[in-house]
């Protein structure tokens, strides 16, 4: 009888001024004990020398691609560049901020190779690397939607408890370490492009779910895959964060609604999503000025949205009900 292979997994990564982590995270990636691995990290023009780290420092136990680009394209620009360079038939979104456990790239796979199921992502239990507190602080176990259109690492800031010990459906999975189907990302990519480009950095993973989920395909939390993660860019920090950050922020929350929302979604999110909206533009008015153009950007490109937003329309094979179950 032949066993068959196991499937090789491209570990896609994007550093930008990451040369403090790459460290610890290469030490982590050294220590993984599934095979084949690869390695593609895209550095988007760091200024401490973050390039020259990885080259030096990447674990001679794998294949590794490092690629130094000449300008920031942001996460979803950089994580196009990383699957194009490599060829695994599954794809490991990793932040180097991250340091995964060495079985984790194991329990992602052997969820993804479920039988039966026609999975397009699996994440894993992400917890937090800079935890004050005795017990673990949980970080993500899946993505969730909320009514106002925020979506949400499921368990964030929680104490780890033993919740959600059992693999399940989520609406989706952080960007920072979720493991995907090439095949699927493939099915759902446009122009060839895995994420949207125009989102730069931050909600790009949230839009990439919403494209999985709008063709079928299943995204599932694994809890034996475990991964600490050093979360910097979270709500309760937002003034600590840069005004770059703030602006994608803010652009991406009304890109995502414009590209996904449908006429039920509007009717059922409409009250909520509306005060949230208001809140949202009251805090730009009055504290974080330099978002404003935020407003300006999406109305420039109002028919490119539009345009591309229909393609999506017709590549839609959900029916409004599956996907507006993950808002309730």
């Amino acid at each position: 009888m032949t066993v068959a292979a196991s499937p090789k997994v491209s570990i896609c990564s994007v550093s930008y001024n990451s040369a403090t982590d790459l460290p610890e995270f290469f030490k982590s990636l050294g220590r993984l004990t599934y095979s084949p691995l690869e390695l593609c990290l895209i550095d988007c023009a760091s200024t401490d020398n973050s390039t020259e780290v990885a080259e030096r420092l990447a674990p001679r136990s794998l294949p590794c691609k490092v690629i130094g680009l000449p300008q920031n394209i942001g996460f979803a620009g950089g994580m196009n560049r990383a699957v194009a360079e490599s060829d695994g038939a599954l794809v490991l979104s990793l932040n180097p901020d991250t340091r995964p456990t060495p079985d984790f790239v194991d329990h992602l796979v052997a969820r993804a190779t479920t039988e039966g199921w026609r999975i397009g992502a699996v994440t894993g239990r992400l917890i937090r690397l800079d935890s004050d507190s005795q017990a673990p602080t949980i970080d993500a176990c899946g993505m969730r939607l909320t009514p106002t259109w925020r979506h949400l690492d499921r368990g964030s800031g929680a104490l780890d408890r033993g919740q959600w010990r059992t693999a399940e459906r989520v609406f989706g999975g952080t960007g920072a370490a979720t493991l995907f189907s090439r095949e699927a990302l493939e099915d759902v990519a446009l122009d060839d492009q895995v994420f949207d480009p125009d989102f730069h950095s931050y909600r790009e993973d949230a839009e990439l779910c919403f494209r999985l989920r709008e063709r079928r395909w299943e995204i599932v939390f694994e809890p034996r895959a475990i991964c600490g993660h050093r979360r910097l860019n979270l709500p309760g920090r937002r003034r600590e964060m840069s005004s770059e950050i703030n602006f994608h922020s803010l652009k991406n929350r009304y890109l995502l609604r414009a590209y996904h929302q449908d006429l039920p979604n509007f009717a059922l999110t409409l009250l909520p999503s509306l005060f949230r909206d208001l809140m949202a533009f009251g805090y730009v008015l009055t504290r974080e000025h330099d978002s404003f153009a935020a407003y300006s950007w999406l109305w420039s490109r109002r028919r490119q949205i539009i345009a591309r937003r229909r393609r999506l329309f017709e590549r839609r094979s959900c029916s409004w009900l599956e996907l507006n179950r993950w808002f309730v």
